[in-house]
């Protein structure tokens, strides 16, 4: 069993993180299968980014002990940011359940994101000593305004599906998350203009995107290796 999975049909391609009985925490195996799947969509005209089980993705999984070049480690993570971005089609978060940490930064990468009632939203990195790491620290700011970006940074509290609506994190609530993102995926147009729409729109937003990045590797690889982190102090 792959920790990601990959299904096109009618010219959408779903994409599913598949460690369900992690709550499809973020291991070095999810990054690089995930990687994998985004290379592999094809000419679908959208992607539809969702998870198996009882959550989008919870975060980075605390069981797993970093190993290898941290700076490796973080940049092949931001990969997954850099990917979503750059890719022609469209990607739809279709969120359901946990959306915590890097599982909410998967989010901000997509073009559209769509959530389940039971939706939660959290960036809690700063209350583990960690830092951002999925342009976050650019994206955020953007979509919520710089305030509201600190508050959800600083004090790391959850937010549930209609908040993050009223803040601008969601396009929608919707009561069928995964078959409102086939919908959506399949109103999207086949057509070269989509993706020049898409690279329009993000031409502004991503002009800064690599500098948010590299500072968030520098942030993080300071935080990493302090004892009293989350990950410092299990290891």
């Amino acid at each position: 069993m792959t920790s990601v999975d990959l299904e096109i049909d009618d010219g959408v391609a779903r994409i599913w993180l598949n460690r369900p009985e992690r709550l499809n925490a973020v291991a070095p195996v999810l990054v690089d299968d995930l990687l994998s799947a985004l290379d592999r969509v094809g000419d679908a005209k959208a992607v539809i980014l969702a998870g198996r089980g009882r959550a989008f993705c919870a975060g980075h999984d605390l069981k797993e002990t970093p190993a290898g070049d941290s700076r490796a480690r973080i940049e092949r993570l931001q990969d997954v940011t850099r990917r979503l971005r750059s890719i022609p089609q469209p990607v739809i978060a279709a969120v359901h359940g946990y959306a915590i940490g890097a599982g909410a930064e998967f989010a901000l990468g997509c073009d559209l994101v769509l959530a389940a009632e039971d939706a939660v939203f959290a960036f809690p990195e700063a209350g583990l000593g960690l830092s951002v790491t999925g342009a976050a620290s650019r994206l955020l700011p953007l979509i919520v305004g710089p305030l509201k970006a600190k508050e959800l940074l600083l004090l790391g509290e959850r937010v549930d599906a209609r908040t993050a609506h009223a803040l601008g994190l969601v396009n929608a609530v919707v009561p069928d998350v995964h078959a409102t993102a086939l919908d959506w995926a399949r109103r999207i147009p086949a057509h070269p203009a989509t993706t020049l729409a898409k690279r329009a729109l993000d031409a502004g937003i991503d002009s800064a995107l690599e500098q948010a990045l590299e500072l968030e590797v520098s942030h993080a690889l300071i935080t990493e290796h302090l004892p009293e982190n989350a990950l410092g102090s299990r290891a």
